[in-house]
């Protein structure tokens, strides 16, 4: 059901503003108009709005723009939505960039901008902080994660809003912090859950091979196409695609990608029909992608259209009070693997973990849990059980590399720990080790280093 919020409609053109305030109160919405930027900014001052929809172009007085920034001075918190008849890239890519929440074209489907006010609507519900609440928090399950955790609690609250939604979602998250658990809890709560829910690791494969998996191939398009073949987002048709680790995808797929997104159009490499595509679009990176855009290496125009719903998840040092409860799910994940029975940790032992780090995050924890369990003598895990992630480095140096190895010995030995600490993903790892991910495969095949449980890498995204 819709969440009832109040919009203000901008618009120079009285029958434009009558009928997107029809359209919205029909949706149970309460809704007022302004007929220049002057009149709504009066409003503002003198009401609090979730959403304000603002025409771009009005002939007198200040235009939707600078309306838009006298709204997010006085009203921080408030939404804004452009909507224009002038559809270009630039003009959309100036609207996002100056706090745009999202941009419609005239004219445009009343369900558009209902979505979009649905989307809002239901976020700041989320974001809006409850008054006089209890300070205690009762643990939370939902689609394989768990917590007790306030951020994490509104992530999942997030996902519940969203799940419906079309609209491209962006999630950030450190390495091993759980970011495809929450693009698949997306998809299985969404009206898309009877569809395909697909994924791919963006940097495990080089430019021209993910611009083939991308977009399918036709036969001959390239030395080896003997048949054609449908591309990832034919295939997730009418489910979920995920592209995980976005932030390292080169810039010809990025502009690909951008025209995928706008259009929602592909052409298979070596075709020239282009496709429907129905797919809702999921984004992952474990790197800050507005940091990318600032240092030149990702596409301004194509963040702002990944970056419509964000979705942050805290690493695992920001919410310590999850640990018993994740120390606990994921002993008994291990003990099933693994082959035996401990089903008790000491209060003693998750509070020495509470005091380490956690740089690779729940994924580190699960590995952690399990090493722990394989070395465990009790029934119990015990503090002491966990050692191995305290060495000193002195202990750490004499193990990587006591005297009678070789150098080349001693860095086939570090490679794979670093590998192992990771959970084996090897960006994690190269990153880890400052060497690219060409150099680290390179290393691997040299010194023989393969996952032990099936014979080689592999990307994991929990």
């Amino acid at each position: 059901m819709t969440a009832t919020g109040r919009i203000l409609i901008v618009d120079d053109e009285k029958v434009v503003r009558d009928s997107l305030a029809g359209w919205l109160r029909e949706d149970g919405h309460v809704c007022e108009t302004a007929s220049s930027g002057e009149l709504a900014i009066q409003a503002i001052r003198h009401a609090a709005f979730d959403l304000c929809v603002v025409d771009l172009k009005m002939p007198r007085g200040i235009d939707g723009l600078e309306t838009m920034r006298k709204i997010q001075e006085i009203r921080p918190d408030c939404s804004v939505v452009i909507i224009t008849a002038y559809a270009t890239v630039g003009t959309a890519v100036d609207a996002m960039k100056h706090g745009a929440e999202d941009y419609l074209v005239k004219p445009f489907e009343p369900r558009d901008l209902s979505a979009i006010a649905e989307r809002v609507v239901a976020l700041r519900r989320v974001r809006r902080p409850e008054k006089g609440g209890s300070a205690s928090v009762e643990v939370s399950r939902f689609h394989g994660m768990v917590t007790r955790n306030p951020a994490m609690l509104t992530v999942f609250d997030m996902i519940r809003n969203i799940a419906d939604l079309r609209s491209t979602v962006l999630i950030e998250g450190e390495s091993g912090t759980g970011k495809e658990l929450v693009a698949r809890a997306i998809h299985e709560n969404g009206r898309r859950r009877e569809g395909p829910y697909i994924q791919l690791s963006c940097a495990a494969l080089p430019e021209t091979l993910l611009e083939s998996e991308l977009f399918g191939y036709e036969r001959g398009a390239f030395t080896g196409a003997v048949s054609r073949k449908r591309g990832k987002f034919e295939v997730a048709g009418g489910g979920t695609l995920l592209l995980d680790e976005i932030g390292d995808v080169g810039p010809k797929v990025q502009t690909d990608l951008l025209r995928v997104l706008q259009e929602r159009r592909i052409v298979r490499l070596g075709g020239s029909e282009e496709i429907a595509v129905d797919v809702r679009f999921v984004a992952a990176t474990n790197r800050p992608l507005r940091a990318a855009v600032q240092e030149g290496r990702f596409r301004e125009d194509l963040f702002y259209r990944l970056n419509v719903i964000h979705v942050e998840i805290p690493p695992l040092r920001k919410r310590l009070e999850d640990l018993d409860l994740l120390v606990f799910d994921l002993l008994q994940q291990a003990s099933k693997e693994v082959g035996r029975t401990v089903k008790e940790v000491a209060p003693a032992a998750i509070e020495r973990l509470s005091t380490y780090a956690w740089p690779g995050n729940v994924r580190e924890l699960e590995n952690a849990v399990e090493r722990a369990l394989v070395g465990c003598r009790g029934d119990r895990l015990e503090p002491g059980d966990f050692d191995f992630l305290f060495r000193t480095g002195a202990e750490l140096l004499s193990w990587l590399a006591p005297s009678h190895l070789s150098l080349k010995e001693v860095e086939a030995r570090v490679v794979e720990s670093v590998l192992r600490s990771s959970g084996w993903n090897v960006s994690e790892a190269a990153a880890t080790l400052g060497i690219d991910r060409s150099t680290l495969y390179d290393k691997m095949r040299r010194h023989g280093i393969e996952r032990p449980d099936e014979g080689g890498e592999q990307e994991t995204s929990r």
